[in-house]
């Protein structure tokens, strides 16, 4: 019952959602705990969980909500000969864009709930216009759902309010093969998150301080669910990024 309350909080009324011109969420950190994948490799995983002050009630969910804007461009690796395409781009990670301010705002709920501080890694700064942007990863409707791609029903919608209604028009995957949405979306993204801590070893889980242990996690964030109301030309997209195409 708390979830489907937490799920409606977040999803269907979007609110406490990270965002630049929002107040600050009512909403606390937890980190589920650290599991290793296998393998030699060092680093450690583990799920994020939020708590919602709903009206009182604490509520669980592992998800969070952001003012975003989506890239669907496809990606090329030259731009002299446009190709080859990046690598799985816009079936499972796109990226996403926000204002600097909100990913800090975000960084600090986690340290803040979690104790580790909070690496750069994976983050691409815009210092001329104040913003970043992120890998996010998608699933691939294997094991988990394609993220839904929403619109909104206000045709002169500029943003999100207390009367806003969307209707899914398919996964985002579907969506970014239609040429006429190859653009830059405006709109509120939901994410799942997780840390990738690396330890000592991959036998003993990283404990904050000990030796061996790096001070910093990095935040992998999944999107879940897009819903927009509208395009945006003001942000200069990624042409492409070195460490990821053939």
């Amino acid at each position: 019952e708390r979830e489907a309350k937490a799920l409606q909080h977040v999803f269907d009324d979007m609110k406490d959602h990270f965002g630049h011109h929002r107040s600050n969420p009512d909403v606390s950190v937890i980190l589920t705990g650290l599991t290793h994948p296998g393998g030699r490799e060092r680093t450690w995983e583990g799920d994020l969980d939020f708590i919602y002050n709903i009206r009182g009630e604490r509520c669980k969910l592992a998800y969070i909500g952001m003012e975003i804007c989506i890239d669907l461009i496809p990606k090329l690796v030259n731009k002299r000969d446009g190709r080859p395409l990046l690598r799985d781009y816009g079936k499972t990670w796109v990226y996403a864009y926000l204002p600097e301010i909100t990913m800090h705002k975000v960084k600090s709920y986690v340290r803040a709930g979690t104790g580790w501080e909070i690496s750069d890694e994976g983050i691409i700064e815009d210092p001329n216009r104040n913003l970043v942007a992120i890998e996010a990863r998608m699933h691939d409707g294997l094991r988990q759902p394609k993220p839904s791609f929403w619109v909104t029903e206000n045709d002169d919608a500029t943003s999100f309010n207390d009367s806003s209604s969307f209707s899914r028009i398919g996964s985002v995957q579907s969506v970014q093969k239609d040429t006429d949405q190859q653009q830059i979306h405006r709109g509120i993204g939901f994410f799942s998150v997780s840390m990738e801590i690396d330890g000592s070893s991959s036998k003993v889980k990283p404990i904050r301080g000990a030796k061996g242990v790096d001070d910093d996690a990095t935040l992998i964030f999944t999107l879940t669910s897009f819903s927009t109301w509208g395009v945006t030309d003001s942000i200069a997209p990624i042409v492409y990024g070195a460490s990821l195409y053939y």
